[in-house]
């Protein structure tokens, strides 16, 4: 008796998990040599692109809960890599802000982090990731769409 589910070898969601679990991997060891996480990086590379970001918003950017956004946070202010303003511009929140030794930082780990993408694409012809993208925000649209509505994969249990 076969027991119902999806088949693994045509699953989209376990080819995706996969590809994370790779990429990270991958990223985490170009990062080493830079003392630098993958979270650590994605949070410099969301504060150079959008500079005085709250702990908050990064956090939502970067997807990690505002408990290990704190954390990673604090862990990049006491190297020197980031500071925050002295005095919040409006409301309680104090953006963020690369320091010199953050952007230098960050140039060497955007450069070791774009090589690796670009291994990652080079499986794929040129022309076809407009239309990877395109189908990789049509997934998460739809997952979106079901976490909003409340009607997430539950299903009911057979009694």
């Amino acid at each position: 008796m076969t027991q119902p589910g999806i088949d693994v070898t045509r699953s989209v969601g376990l080819a995706l998990k996969r590809t994370v679990a790779t990429l990270r991997s991958v990223m985490d060891d170009v990062l080493r040599p830079l003392d630098l996480s993958v979270s650590q990086y994605a949070c410099l590379e969301q504060l150079a692109q959008r500079p005085g970001l709250s702990a908050a918003a990064l956090a939502r950017h970067t997807f990690v809960t505002r408990q290990s956004a704190h954390t990673l946070l604090q862990g990049l202010e006491e190297r020197g890599l980031l500071e925050r303003s002295p005095a919040p511009p409006s409301g309680r929140a104090l953006p963020l802000q690369l320091t010199p030794a953050g952007a230098d930082l960050l140039r060497s780990a955007s450069s070791a982090v774009a090589a690796v993408e670009a291994q990652m694409v080079s499986a794929v012809d040129a022309g076809r990731i407009d239309q990877l993208l395109a189908d990789l925000d049509a997934f998460a649209s739809a997952l979106d769409q079901s976490v909003a509505s409340g009607a997430g994969a539950q299903e009911e249990l057979p009694q």
